[in-house]
């Protein structure tokens, strides 16, 4: 229940990590140093960005986005593809057939459905290529 403020060592910011993931917190606000630009230079970046993602991602439908953290030296989206699992499904749970790292909601899902999606991917993997996904999604 108390406010505290954290400086930029104390957050201890990485790729995907800072401190908010393991101290439980609430973040209220923030401040943000940013640095001028070419207007067009970061609009131009920021469609090509955008016209990557609807491309490769399944944007068009619910999800938590990318659900397993990359392992090392390869990609979870890969791994579930090599297992044929694209377009698996457990009730409205499924395994993109755009993207394999991402698991959408085909209509209905329910926690269950995920979770049993999510856990069945998980085993296939490791059986298949001996390595264990993690989920990039955090299940509270």
């Amino acid at each position: 229940g108390r406010c505290r403020v954290y400086n930029r060592e104390e957050m201890a910011f990485g790729y995907r990590t800072s401190i908010v993931k393991t101290k439980p917190c609430v973040v209220l606000s923030t401040v943000l140093k940013l640095q001028k630009g070419d207007r067009s230079e970061i609009s131009a970046t920021m469609q090509e960005l955008s016209a990557k993602r609807r491309e490769k991602q399944p944007l068009e439908m619910p999800s938590a986005g990318s659900y397993f953290k990359r392992p090392e030296g390869n990609f979870a989206g890969r791994l579930i593809e090599e297992c044929g699992l694209k377009g698996f499904r457990v009730g409205g749970a499924a395994v993109s057939e755009k993207h394999a790292g991402f698991v959408v909601n085909r209509g209905g899902a329910t926690t269950d459905d995920i979770r049993r999606t999510m856990e069945l991917v998980q085993t296939r993997v490791l059986e298949t290529s001996g390595v264990q996904l993690e989920p990039e999604v955090r299940i509270w």
